[in-house]
């Protein structure tokens, strides 16, 4: 059976289990050459996608608890999030970042020390019924409108070609979270690894698995996602960029 086949069965039975309830985000663990992955798929034409970093005093949210009960006051509820690039000591993020249009933090285009500078790497822009994962220098050459937007690296796979570094033989292994996009910017992916990979397993993740021309790494080791669908909650330190989808409570 295929991988989106398997998916869309165990999504099914998801929304059984859930009666009454609009499932905004299809999440499974499903296996790929013999590693495990949970993945969430977003319609970015119908489903409200953000980044979320700070409260209304400028405080990181930092968990997802913290976050959705936030959003409950204004009748609202988390149907996804996942921590979503890296950050500063303070929680601040190390690259280009956008919260409702408004720019926290500017494009860093350079190499540099660690997984972030490991050029290509690039931005998960979302715009109006779309949303794209653009590597860096191909996003400061259109400046697209960005509504939301959180800069990482390394890029995982750069028009359907996996990062140039990526070694099929390398030892080093971290349970590893990351986005995918499909051409037309409707189709996300968002996968986290159920075991620690390298970084060229999970690039043919996103290349292989889920046929998508562009993907970008998030984090590794401290890698978290909330899906309340599938019961899923994971505890951890305090995070800084959250993207995540909302969607009407009850």
């Amino acid at each position: 059976m295929s991988l989106w086949r398997i998916l869309a069965t165990a999504c099914l039975a998801a929304a059984v289990l859930w009666p009454g309830r609009a499932v905004a985000v299809d999440c499974a663990t499903e296996s790929f050459e013999g590693q495990r992955y949970t993945l969430c798929r977003v319609d970015a034409a119908r489903e409200d996608l953000r980044t979320f970093l700070r409260d209304p005093e400028g405080q990181p949210w930092g968990q997802f608890s913290t976050l959705e009960s936030a959003l409950a006051p204004q009748g609202l509820t988390l149907a996804f999030a996942m921590n979503a690039g890296m950050y500063h000591a303070d929680r601040a993020p190390v690259g280009h970042y956008v919260e409702d249009g408004r720019e926290e933090m500017r494009v860093v285009p350079n190499p540099s020390p660690g997984n972030f500078g490991l050029l290509p790497n690039g931005i998960l822009c979302i715009r109006d019924r779309r949303a794209e994962v653009i590597e860096t220098r191909a996003f400061l050459a259109s400046r697209p409108d960005c509504r939301f937007a959180t800069q990482s690296g390394p890029m995982l796979v750069i028009d359907g070609a996996l990062h140039p570094r990526f070694l099929p033989d390398s030892t080093s292994r971290y349970v590893r979270n990351g986005v995918g996009a499909s051409a037309d910017g409707r189709r996300l992916v968002f996968a986290i690894s159920e075991q620690p990979v390298t970084f060229h397993e999970f690039g043919r993740l996103f290349r292989d698995g889920l046929k998508l021309p562009q993907a970008l790494y998030f984090d590794g080791n401290v890698s978290r996602l909330y899906a309340p669908a599938i019961g899923r909650a994971d505890p951890g330190r305090t995070m800084g960029p959250i993207v995540g989808v909302v969607q009407p409570a009850g």
